[in-house]
């Protein structure tokens, strides 16, 4: 019997000590190798300003953790008693000892109470210090760094220590040592009259793999009417005032355009003309509406899912922190992953929307484990409070987010350039819902699907089952030391993500990623919510078991579809839970490996309804 350890591969804990500059005893909290495609220009200027934002323990996350589980789990005599804000918080709130502790450290340095801001929980404590001060704080020296490839500059550091008494009450200081490029999920494409790109042999219609009727036209186009005959949910309303509501998150200052709203609901969905959505501004976000402004990502996502669950009132959060598309030497930025400032709102909203997409993500290995860890337990709060998290499984496979099989990598990031598949985050934490794409009637994977397996999230029970089952199938020795056979898998389900006709700056075009699909699967969970509100029952939550427990009777399962690239077609998909297709192929000395993606397979609504009524 073979015993496989998994390490992580960008980041790790080191408990030297080291006698700090200013006098007092530091302990290396963490270290990483530089990661590849980064390089170092220069110190840090000292005067410059750094958000820094440090996590505090939370010593009763296990209890938060078990509750979200059981009134999550349909089978669990709490399923559907969702936590309160004050009940969640309660759980996640760090000792007094660790406020004090921490309190006290910053004290020291000259930071006032004053100049501490805190989240709701009081878990998280923010603080602006210049380069020089946070260099004393954490015993590290701050440099500017360049991403070679895109030319965006950040200022980072590769490790840092805290003082041995603070130590233990605190579980990670950022920006220190996260250097990951977040990115949306799509692909753009002119709309013209050669972009028919499925024949329909001339019929009226065709029968989807559920067995549905759809027009012939959602082979190379698709709308809202499509969408909802393809995942049988023509003729269902829903409500405007049961109290469902739906959300948007928005970053890299994508702005979601009420023109091309009304654009899109002209032709789409003539009944929701003159109605609009709701916008949140967060940490410096915008929502300019001029034309010129308008964001793809944005549009695609507002357009679809707030298309398909009219009249549902609709929230779009645009959040700010996006590092600069054109930076230089003296304004670099120092903003974390845009995530934590999204959430630290959202966590302190005491009825955020039931359901809610995100179309954003990068490699998991570029975000610090610890980071990605902290981020993951506070979607778990949400999923208590019976918010429904979906996340777009990413639009590369497993490769480098690039979604040309061609010339994708499958490189570690920590120094040694292993060959190694590459899952995305947040997709690849096990409290949201990750979801794959599919492309035509009938449904086939489509080639640009993320998915793969988790190196920092164990593998959770629920999918163990349908993982297990699908790893049987490989031949022994399979893609053996390539991932993580024990990692949690994605993605969890698919839906379209090719063709869709999405209304930009005012003109139509196609637009294709997860980025689709994500939005597409959220507007139905929403629609799912709607019925159950309106009956007096309490919204899904976590969906993920339910979803691999009574809710696969009202998935469709895609067992058709191929990755193809470096001169191969790759696996079929298979019956069941799959992460798809694995292409292996050699190409000058290198491996590439890539996945495309099905999970349990699309949404048939219809059924779903009836499961969820039951």
């Amino acid at each position: 019997m073979k015993v496989f350890v998994w390490l992580s591969v960008v980041l790790y804990a080191v408990s030297v000590t080291v006698a700090a500059p200013q006098g007092c005893t530091h302990k290396v909290k963490e270290q990483i190798e530089p990661p590849r495609g980064w390089v170092k220009l220069a110190p840090a200027p000292p005067d410059h300003i750094i958000h820094l934002r440090i996590a505090l323990l939370q010593p009763n996350f296990t209890q938060l953790e078990q509750a979200l589980y059981e009134v999550s789990d349909p089978d669990h005599a709490r399923y559907g008693q969702h936590l309160s804000k004050e009940q969640v918080e309660e759980l996640v709130a760090p000792h007094s000892e660790s406020i004090n502790v921490v309190d006290e450290w910053l004290a020291s340095l000259g930071i006032q109470q004053s100049e501490l801001s805190r989240s709701s929980a009081k878990d998280w404590v923010k603080v602006k210090v210049p380069v020089s001060l946070a260099e004393k704080m954490l015993d590290t020296t701050y440099h500017v760094w360049q991403h070679t490839e895109s030319g965006d500059t950040i200022v980072r550091t590769t490790h840092y220590g805290l003082p041995e008494d603070v130590h233990g009450h605190v579980e990670l200081v950022q920006p220190t040592t996260i250097f990951s490029r977040f990115r949306g999920m799509k692909t753009t494409y002119r709309l013209t009259s050669s972009n028919q790109q499925a024949s329909d042999s001339g019929a009226a219609s065709i029968r989807s793999a559920s067995g549905t009727v759809v027009d012939a036209s959602c082979n190379s186009t698709i709308t809202i009417t499509c969408l909802k005959e393809l995942y049988n949910a023509t003729g269902y309303n829903s409500s405007a005032t049961n109290g469902n509501t739906i959300g948007i998150t928005g970053y890299l200052e994508q702005y979601a355009n009420f023109m091309d709203l009304q654009s899109f609901y002209a032709q789409q969905r003539p009944d929701a003309v003159n109605s609009t959505f709701k916008v949140t501004l967060i940490n410096g976000g915008q929502n300019n509406q001029t034309l010129s402004a308008a964001g793809i990502e944005a549009d695609l996502d507002v357009e679809f899912a707030f298309g398909l669950t009219y009249p549902t009132p609709s929230y779009f959060y645009s959040t700010g922190g996006s590092p600069p598309f054109i930076p230089d030497m003296d304004t670099p930025t120092d903003t974390n992953e845009p995530y934590a400032e999204w959430l630290d709102y959202i966590l302190g909203v005491p009825n955020p929307p039931q359901t809610i997409s995100t179309s954003y993500g990068d490699d998991e290995q570029t975000v610090p484990e610890s980071y990605a860890q902290r981020v993951c337990a506070s979607f778990a709060q949400l999923g208590a409070r019976g918010v429904s998290l979906m996340f777009s499984s990413g639009d590369g496979g497993v490769g480098d987010g690039d979604p040309d099989p061609a010339t994708q990598t499958c490189y570690t990031n920590d120094g040694r350039n292993v060959t190694r598949f590459i899952p995305g985050f947040p997709a690849s934490c096990p409290y949201v819902t990750a979801v794959g794409g599919t492309t035509y009637v009938p449904e086939v994977a489509v080639f640009f699907s993320g998915g793969g397996f988790s190196i920092y999230f164990a593998q959770p029970s629920y999918q163990t089952a349908a993982v297990a089952s699908y790893l049987a199938k490989l031949a022994p020795g399979t893609y053996q030391g390539l991932y993580n056979p024990y990692g949690r898998a994605i993605p969890d389900v698919s839906a379209q993500a090719n063709y869709f006709l999405v209304w930009n700056a005012g003109e139509p075009i196609y637009v294709g990623g997860t980025s689709a699909s994500s939005p597409t699967f959220t507007g139905f969970v929403s629609l799912l919510n709607d019925a159950l509100i309106s009956a007096g029952r309490p919204p899904l939550g976590f969906l993920n078991p339910f979803l691999y427990s009574r809710g696969v009777a009202g998935l469709t399962d895609i067992t058709a579809g191929n990755n193809p690239g470096c001169g191969t077609e790759g696996f079929n998909a298979t019956v069941g839970w799959d992460p798809g297709k694995l292409l292996n192929c050699e190409k000058s000395g290198w491996l590439t490996i890539t996945i495309a993606v099905t999970g349990l397979g699309t949404p048939n609504f219809g059924l779903l309804k009836d499961i969820v009524l039951s």
